[in-house]
Protein backbone atom coordinates (compact mmCIF):
# COMPACT_ATOMS: atom_id res chain seq x y z
CA UNK A 1 0.00 0.00 0.00
CA UNK A 2 1.27 3.56 -0.76
CA UNK A 3 1.42 6.13 1.48
CA UNK A 4 -1.28 7.85 -0.28
CA UNK A 5 -3.19 5.35 0.31
CA UNK A 6 -2.60 4.90 3.89
CA UNK A 7 -3.57 8.40 4.54
CA UNK A 8 -6.70 8.33 2.37
CA UNK A 9 -7.73 5.63 4.27
CA UNK A 10 -7.72 7.68 7.72
CA UNK A 11 -8.68 10.54 6.33
CA UNK A 12 -11.59 8.59 4.92
CA UNK A 13 -12.32 6.75 8.08
CA UNK A 14 -12.32 10.31 9.67
CA UNK A 15 -15.08 11.73 7.65
CA UNK A 16 -17.39 9.01 6.72
CA UNK A 17 -16.56 6.95 10.02
CA UNK A 18 -15.13 3.37 10.18
CA UNK A 19 -18.82 1.79 9.79
CA UNK A 20 -19.13 3.43 6.54
CA UNK A 21 -15.69 2.50 5.77
CA UNK A 22 -15.68 -1.20 6.41
CA UNK A 23 -18.81 -1.82 4.85
CA UNK A 24 -17.89 -0.49 1.50
CA UNK A 25 -14.33 -2.12 1.68
CA UNK A 26 -16.23 -5.59 2.20
CA UNK A 27 -18.51 -5.08 -0.49
CA UNK A 28 -14.93 -4.72 -2.61
CA UNK A 29 -14.54 -7.22 -5.51
CA UNK A 30 -12.05 -8.05 -7.87
CA UNK A 31 -14.02 -5.88 -10.16
CA UNK A 32 -13.97 -2.19 -8.15
CA UNK A 33 -10.46 -2.79 -5.72
CA UNK A 34 -8.67 -0.57 -8.75
CA UNK A 35 -11.89 1.78 -8.16
CA UNK A 36 -11.68 1.77 -4.94
CA UNK A 37 -7.90 2.28 -4.54
CA UNK A 38 -7.95 5.32 -7.32
CA UNK A 39 -10.91 7.19 -5.01
CA UNK A 40 -8.89 6.20 -2.04
CA UNK A 41 -5.86 7.59 -3.36
CA UNK A 42 -7.23 10.50 -4.88
CA UNK A 43 -10.64 12.28 -3.48
CA UNK A 44 -9.49 11.13 0.05
CA UNK A 45 -5.58 11.06 0.10
CA UNK A 46 -4.93 14.07 -2.13
CA UNK A 47 -7.67 16.68 -2.10
CA UNK A 48 -9.87 15.60 1.70
CA UNK A 49 -6.21 15.15 3.30
CA UNK A 50 -5.22 18.66 2.28
CA UNK A 51 -4.91 21.18 4.69
CA UNK A 52 -5.62 24.49 2.30
CA UNK A 53 -9.14 24.90 3.19
CA UNK A 54 -10.99 22.89 6.75
CA UNK A 55 -13.18 19.86 6.52
CA UNK A 56 -16.31 22.18 6.97
CA UNK A 57 -15.51 24.14 3.96
CA UNK A 58 -14.49 20.70 1.81
CA UNK A 59 -18.04 19.29 3.13
CA UNK A 60 -20.00 22.51 2.30
CA UNK A 61 -17.82 22.03 -1.55
CA UNK A 62 -18.42 18.75 -2.19
CA UNK A 63 -22.27 18.79 -1.05
CA UNK A 64 -22.85 22.18 -3.21
CA UNK A 65 -20.71 20.51 -6.08
CA UNK A 66 -23.16 17.09 -5.81
CA UNK A 67 -26.24 18.90 -5.76
CA UNK A 68 -25.13 20.74 -9.06
CA UNK A 69 -23.86 18.46 -10.92
CA UNK A 70 -27.04 15.72 -9.75
CA UNK A 71 -25.25 13.22 -8.10
CA UNK A 72 -27.91 12.69 -5.52
CA UNK A 73 -27.46 9.39 -4.65
CA UNK A 74 -24.03 10.92 -2.94
CA UNK A 75 -25.92 13.40 -0.74
CA UNK A 76 -26.71 11.74 2.16
CA UNK A 77 -23.47 10.27 2.53
CA UNK A 78 -22.00 13.33 2.73
CA UNK A 79 -24.22 14.73 4.92
CA UNK A 80 -24.07 11.99 7.46
CA UNK A 81 -20.62 13.41 7.43
CA UNK A 82 -21.00 16.73 8.90
CA UNK A 83 -21.36 14.90 11.93
CA UNK A 84 -17.47 15.00 11.64
CA UNK A 85 -16.76 17.90 9.40
CA UNK A 86 -18.48 20.68 11.45
CA UNK A 87 -20.46 21.98 8.76
CA UNK A 88 -24.08 23.24 10.17
CA UNK A 89 -27.17 22.77 8.63
CA UNK A 90 -27.05 26.41 7.91
CA UNK A 91 -24.17 25.71 5.71
CA UNK A 92 -26.05 23.13 3.92
CA UNK A 93 -28.47 25.67 3.62
CA UNK A 94 -25.83 28.17 2.13
CA UNK A 95 -24.16 25.78 -0.21
CA UNK A 96 -27.36 24.29 -1.82
CA UNK A 97 -28.95 28.35 -1.72
CA UNK A 98 -25.83 29.16 -4.54
CA UNK A 99 -26.74 25.82 -5.86
CA UNK A 100 -30.22 27.18 -6.78
CA UNK A 101 -28.60 30.61 -8.21
CA UNK A 102 -26.21 29.24 -10.20
CA UNK A 103 -26.83 25.66 -11.29
CA UNK A 104 -30.49 25.43 -10.61
CA UNK A 105 -33.49 25.36 -7.73
CA UNK A 106 -34.79 21.77 -9.06
CA UNK A 107 -31.27 20.18 -8.27
CA UNK A 108 -31.37 22.54 -5.06
CA UNK A 109 -34.78 22.08 -4.05
CA UNK A 110 -33.89 18.04 -4.22
CA UNK A 111 -30.77 18.58 -2.39
CA UNK A 112 -32.57 20.12 0.28
CA UNK A 113 -35.33 17.04 0.52
CA UNK A 114 -32.61 14.55 0.47
CA UNK A 115 -30.71 16.77 3.64
CA UNK A 116 -33.64 16.99 5.50
CA UNK A 117 -34.64 13.03 5.12
CA UNK A 118 -31.35 12.58 6.07
CA UNK A 119 -30.76 14.60 9.84
CA UNK A 120 -34.06 13.69 10.43
CA UNK A 121 -32.92 9.82 10.09
CA UNK A 122 -30.00 11.05 12.08
CA UNK A 123 -31.85 12.46 14.43
CA UNK A 124 -33.54 9.41 15.35
CA UNK A 125 -30.28 7.11 15.50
Amino acid sequence: MSDRFQTGTQVRRSILGDDHVNRADSNTTDLDAPFQALITEGAWGTVWASDGISDRERSMLTLALLAALGNFEEIPMHIRATARTGASKRDVLEAFQHVAIYAGVPRANHALKLAKQTYTEMENE
